[in-house]
């Protein structure tokens, strides 16, 4: 079977807050019968540590306790876990080159905080800092959240003609013998909704390409209002979304869209970065 995915990273610091990350990252590797690297970033610079030894010490113990704990819970589960503490000033700076170095194809990372109206928030700086700079695909796990069992949802920006969200999600459905619903959310002008149709038929057939069943949905409204309410009322236990932009200056920017739907979905959500391409679409 082609897996979606081959180079799975989870990040965390195995925290309370992780506890979902970590049993997603646990189940997906037990299911695609894959290794699990993990980084545990650690909170260092010398000015630190020269100033305040004690603290660094404890920290260090801290950290160390931690692993210990987390590789404990990969034997018991079954996971062949390869566990990498990095310290460093900024932790997403090192979970980000972690993935680099690994050449992981998916980052699993907590959301952290909990649901409410100021999105940007809940997500948290490092979160959202690693999900903007990531050079791989991350997926977004929320506290009590569980492997997808039901349907994917992907969100398709009508203003845009890369179907790599799609592309990702139909890959992740067809693995898992789940349907996947398509999502455009648009304006409620006519040429607004020619728009989003032409988007919808080339998603559909890109869907398709994978062997998947494809339903197509318009929804007029706020974008991120309108994902996280399909998700809940179609009943999909993952959503797909695109981060915003294709070159190196915009992939520094998350857009609102993406971090709304990130801070207030009950669902994992996966930010898709990775090209990827239908069955046999290579020779």
């Amino acid at each position: 079977m082609t897996h979606a995915f081959t180079q799975l990273l989870l990040a965390t610091e195995h925290s309370e807050q992780d506890a979902g990350a970590e049993a997603l990252a646990f189940a997906m590797a037990q299911r695609c019968g894959l290794p699990l690297a993990a980084v545990l970033p650690i909170v260092s610079n010398p000015e630190y540590e020269a100033l305040a030894p004690q603290l660094a010490a404890h920290t260090e113990a801290q950290a160390g306790q931690r692993i210990q704990a987390l590789l404990a819970e990969a034997q018991r589960a079954g996971i062949v876990l390869e566990l990498q503490a990095r310290r460093g000033p900024e932790p997403y700076r090192e979970i980000v080159e972690e993935a680099q170095a690994r050449r992981a194809d998916l980052l699993v990372i907590r959301r952290r905080g909990k649901r409410g109206l100021l999105a940007n928030l809940l997500v948290g700086d490092m979160v959202r800092n690693v999900v903007t700079h990531s050079p791989c695909s991350v997926l977004v796990v929320p506290r009590a959240s569980q492997m997808w069992t039901r349907r994917v949802l992907v969100a398709l920006d009508p203003a845009t003609a890369d179907m790599t969200p799609v592309a990702t999600a139909a890959a992740i459905a067809a693995e898992c013998g789940l349907p996947l619903s398509v999502l455009c959310v648009t304006e409620p002008a006519a040429d607004a909704m020619q728009v989003a149709e032409r988007a919808l038929q080339k998603a559909w057939s890109t869907g398709r390409a994978f062997g998947v069943t494809v339903d197509a949905v318009t929804r007029v409204g706020r974008p991120h209002e309108q994902i996280v309410a399909a998700a809940q009322q179609l009943g999909a236990d993952l959503i797909v979304i695109g981060r915003h932009g294709g070159d190196s200056l915009s992939r520094a920017w998350l857009g609102g869209v993406a971090q709304k739907v990130i801070g207030l979905a009950e669902e994992p959500v996966l930010v898709a970065v990775t090209s990827l391409s239908p069955p046999g679409a290579h020779a």
